[in-house]
């Protein structure tokens, strides 16, 4: 294996964590690999870091640039890549000495232009959650892939734990298909494309990848964009699926989820009641046959015509899986 790896990291006032994170990479078993760090605009110590890591090591370039989100992060980094295969890592998080050696191997071997595993979620109290450290090694193809990351089956919809061909990224670089001010789920939709451009994806469920989860990460933000981003950003995905009845249940189906979270919200009452209008027009229209799940036709049902029984139920079911307080850290 001779072929050079840039690894793209965003960093944006992450000083308690960036040097972590690039030493990981720095210190993978496959050396022949580029760090590409862009600076978001950082107003901590972030940038000094890492320039004096790049002083120390060639092979670390670094971009300053003002804050535009991480996207554009993102973006702006894979514009300076010279690699033949694009990887991401997120400069809170870190990973283990093999993870793109393994990745790299099982594409060539596999012959597939996106190579994936499963990673670890760290919580703050050292509670380890895996995503899902079965071992199990499957090539999918295109229409596969893109199911499972649709519906959230396995495949993980950030961009961290994959390495992509370089190919992939041309109709990227070259069109506005991304919306750079999105701040969540912003990576599903890059995926998205990606994957659309890919023949073969090989996935392998090992876990090198550590996902730190902390306060004030986009991850555990209560922001407004944390409900309305993950719409929107389905929305596209649901209507440039139109028509294609193999995956169009499934976007739809994940694009219903969302909107029945959205109206069931409490916090922001306007887009809640914006959500149920919509919700009541996907019903009207007959829509709601494009739901994959007969459970979720009648969640949506519920919200739209009973949405204080619905409520009740849900938050029920939440006390018992404990599943609304997962990620309150």
């Amino acid at each position: 294996m001779g072929e050079l790896i840039s690894i793209v990291v965003p960093a944006f006032n992450i000083e308690r964590y960036i040097e972590r994170c690039v030493k990981s990479i720095l210190a993978q078993t496959y050396s022949f690999i580029e760090v590409i760090v862009v600076d978001d605009g950082s107003v901590d110590h972030t940038a000094a870091i890492i320039d004096h890591i790049a002083e120390r090591d060639d092979r670390v370039k670094v971009i300053h640039k003002q804050n535009g989100g991480v996207s554009r992060a993102r973006m702006d980094g894979i514009r300076k890549a010279s690699g033949e295969w694009i990887g991401f890592v997120d400069g809170d998080d870190f990973i283990e000495p093999n993870m793109f050696e393994r990745l790299l191997q099982n594409a060539l071997t596999y012959h597939a232009d996106i190579s994936q595993c499963g990673y670890q979620m760290i919580f703050p109290d050292g509670h380890v959650d895996y995503y899902y450290n079965t071992g199990c090694v499957e090539k999918q193809d295109k229409i596969t892939a893109l199911g499972e990351l649709l519906s959230g089956e396995r495949i993980e919809p950030g961009l961290w734990n994959k390495l992509l061909h370089r190919r992939l990224f041309h109709s990227l670089l070259q069109e506005e298909t991304l919306l750079e001010n999105i701040k969540i789920n912003e990576d599903l939709l890059m995926n998205y494309w990606l994957f659309k451009a890919a023949d073969s994806v090989i996935y392998e469920d090992i876990c090198p990848y550590h996902y730190i989860l902390r306060r004030g990460s986009a991850a555990t933000s209560k922001k407004k964009n944390h409900i309305t981003d993950p719409l929107y950003v389905m929305n596209i995905i649901k209507n440039d699926l139109q028509g294609n009845r193999l995956l169009y249940p499934t976007a739809y189906s994940r694009y219903m989820r969302i909107l029945i979270g959205v109206s069931t919200q409490n916090q922001w009452k306007e887009e809640g009641r914006k959500a149920r209008e919509r919700l009541k027009e996907e019903i009207r229209c007959g829509e709601l046959s494009n739901c994959n799940s007969r459970k979720l036709q009648l969640m949506a049902l519920g919200t739209t015509y009973a949405l204080p029984v619905y409520r009740i139920i849900r938050k029920i079911y939440d006390t018992l899986t404990g599943a609304s307080k997962k990620y309150d850290i």
